[in-house]
């Protein structure tokens, strides 16, 4: 494969409270770059309502490209709806999901789920990340299915182990996770939820893997403006992350 594959990587678009000023920019780049898919790591929400689902569904659709979206703890019904939200957590996201994602279908790439979201934990703060072995088994069963790819990617919302950014994901099983993902083939895991972009590489137990996080599209911005990632590849130059952010 000879030429270079362009992928956008967005996260954090709370929609509810989203920027319709980052948005439309957002829209602008995907319009005049044409990347070959949109990767949307999570938050499309604020509180999870049917409103802001449809919003979000909206929007992702009048996108000039594919796009491929992962669950976020903002996309649970919020904590005064707790019988639904332990019930059926990820209904009316994945009702969305059925309208817009596409899953990644590029020469080359391949794309893995993994789930970091949970809609009860044992500690106070449930927004923060957790891996469940279902979840890991089902990522690692995806990167056995896509050896043949020359960039294997793993996507989920939480960072599995946290960056020097001013929030943090504090995600459980995350650095065993990471391992497991380096020993299986995977070239680096995207993320958002700490609404600032990230890009490092991690010694882990299994080898050595990248983690690149994504900024928002909204108003909760932390420390920087709102933004997302350019992901470029090619079997000759690997992967090259451009981190852009809105003027």
């Amino acid at each position: 494969m000879n030429r270079s594959v362009q992928l956008f990587h967005v996260s954090d678009l709370h929609f509810g409270q989203e920027d319709r000023a980052a948005l439309d920019w957002f829209a602008g780049e995907v319009a005049s770059q044409r990347p070959d898919a949109v990767i949307c790591t999570g938050d499309l929400t604020m509180r999870g309502t049917t409103r802001e689902f449809a919003q979000a569904a909206e929007w992702l659709r009048s996108l000039a490209a594919p796009v491929s979206i992962e669950a976020g703890n903002h996309d649970m019904p919020y904590y005064w709806e707790m019988f639904t939200r332990l019930r059926r957590p990820f209904k009316r996201f994945e009702a969305m999901r059925a309208g817009v994602h596409i899953d990644l279908a590029v020469d080359g790439v391949a794309l893995v789920s993994l789930q970091t979201v949970t809609p009860a934990q044992r500690r106070l703060n449930w927004s923060k990340g957790r891996v469940r072995q279902a979840g890991l088994d089902a990522a690692l069963a995806g990167l056995a299915q896509a050896q043949g790819a020359g960039l294997r990617l793993v996507a989920c919302h939480h960072p599995l182990v946290d960056a020097d950014t001013k929030s943090s994901g504090s995600t459980r099983g995350g650095r065993e996770a990471l391992a497991e993902l380096a020993r299986a083939g995977a070239h680096a895991v995207l993320s958002g939820h700490v609404h600032d972009a990230f890009d490092m590489m991690v010694e882990s137990a299994g080898g050595p893997i990248r983690l690149i996080g994504a900024g928002t599209l909204s108003q909760r911005i932390r420390a920087t403006r709102p933004g997302y990632n350019l992901l470029e590849w090619s079997a000759e130059t690997g992967l090259q992350v451009t981190p852009r952010a809105i003027s």
